[in-house]
């Protein structure tokens, strides 16, 4: 028979036994929820929306379709200044402001002289008041052709005389392009319809094409290409105010090329962007191509920049540039700790991050909505943000060592440390 010891310590080896499962079992299931979130977000990847924003200014097709009746709203009636009645005037709304600003057409609807009588007792009628319903009327564009036709001189006398010909010309403006049909305005045209607009060129060869106008594509990307010649004296201005300043924000995305030459269509290109605060008096935003994404692009790119902070994330590249403070971007904090909210909607930890920064979002709303100064801005922030940013970081360190490292929440507090 077994002694009371060794019954002792048979029951201690089968505690470890089973601590160890435990450890197993929790290990184990850790990285069965880090497969879960994986394949849950490589389905909202293919399958979802590609921000985590409910509309970023992307329109995909269901939006195209769907946006109408999204956000409709009742038609409102007409603002309360509609009727003017000769005692007095109704203070006029937030719409009518608005529309201040815009050219007036009046269209006065009256009776004829012949109707201008009482049917009760033949009396000559009098205005009593007028009732005004205003509507938007759009223009749709106009195109037409604009032929500038320059004089010549001569001088016949000088001819007589058996002179060289005296010749003058009248003054005259200067084509855009030389030997070309294109204006100052249809340049301006088709490049704002494409950068601020995202309408595509086929898209732009098509309206074009209901207008009466045959305008290829290529005809349109020369112009762009001509466009963009044209204000590289512009864009150096630009980079020229950059550079002035103490704190700039960067940031890098890929770009598809499909015909450069000597490089696959699928090889990733980078589109890198450079701008001053959106609270700057003059704010620049710049945009420069590269081939790739190494970080001496952002070296050369930023060689004559003598400021002291960069607003970017998390890429190492950026810390190739010397002398600078680089700052971390909550943004793209944010997007990481929603991922892993996407990928596991149980998660609590992700839940409650996007709390915190839903905290952070609100206090710059309510500067933005006061206007607030510089000094008052930052005021503000000592006051509430810092007090939640402390918050927020304390509650990392309490939750780190639960948090599997490779998972989505694991590696978005690693991001959020870092």
């Amino acid at each position: 028979m077994n002694t009371v010891e060794e019954l002792k310590a048979e029951i201690e080896s089968l505690k470890s036994v089973i601590r160890k499962n435990n450890e197993t079992i929790q290990s184990l299931q850790k990285l069965n929820s880090w497969y879960e979130e994986q394949l849950k977000l490589r389905a909202k990847e293919k399958f979802g929306r590609s921000s985590e924003k409910a509309c970023d200014g992307q329109v995909s097709l269901f939006d195209l379709f769907n946006e109408a009746e999204a956000l409709r709203e009742p038609i409102a009636k007409e603002p309360d200044e509609s009727i003017i009645i000769a005692e007095h005037k109704r203070k006029k709304s937030k719409r009518g402001k608005k529309l201040e600003s815009l050219p007036v057409e009046v269209k006065e609807y009256k009776l004829d002289d012949d109707e201008l009588i009482c049917d009760v007792c033949g009396e000559t009628l009098t205005v009593m008041k007028k009732e005004v319903r205003k509507e938007l009327v759009v223009i749709p564009a106009e195109i037409k052709v604009v032929e500038h036709v320059t004089y010549l001189y001569s001088c016949r006398n000088c001819d007589k005389n058996g002179e060289a010909g005296y010749i003058k010309k009248a003054p005259h403006p200067k084509a855009l392009i030389p030997k070309s049909f294109v204006s100052p305005s249809l340049m301006a045209y088709i490049m704002n319809q494409k950068y601020t607009l995202a309408l595509p060129l086929y898209r732009q060869e098509q309206e074009f094409k209901r207008l009466g106008i045959e305008l290829s594509r290529q005809n349109l990307s020369n112009c762009i290409i001509k466009g963009a010649e044209l204000l590289k004296p512009l864009y150096n201005e630009l980079i020229s105010n950059l550079m002035k300043e103490e704190l700039l924000h960067a940031d890098e995305t890929v770009l598809e090329v499909l015909n450069e030459p000597g490089r696959p269509a699928t090889a990733k290109s980078y589109v890198w962007i450079c701008r001053t605060s959106l609270y700057n008096k003059h704010p620049v935003m710049v945009y420069e191509y590269t081939s790739g994404r190494n970080g001496a692009y952002a070296q050369t790119f930023l060689k004559n920049w003598q400021g002291k902070y960069l607003h970017c994330d998390g890429y190492a590249g950026y810390k190739k540039l010397d002398g600078i403070t680089l700052c971390g971007c909550l943004v793209h904090a944010k997007r990481k700790f929603h991922e892993a909210h996407v990928a596991n909607r149980d998660n609590e930890y992700a839940r409650q991050w996007e709390e915190y920064i839903r905290k952070l979002f609100a206090i710059e709303k309510e500067a933005d909505k006061k206007g607030l100064s510089f000094e008052e801005r930052l005021e503000l922030r000592a006051e509430k943000s810092k007090a939640v940013t402390d918050s927020f970081y304390n509650w990392i360190s309490d939750i780190e060592s639960e948090i599997l490292p490779q998972s989505l929440m694991g590696k978005a507090i690693a991001y959020a440390l870092k």
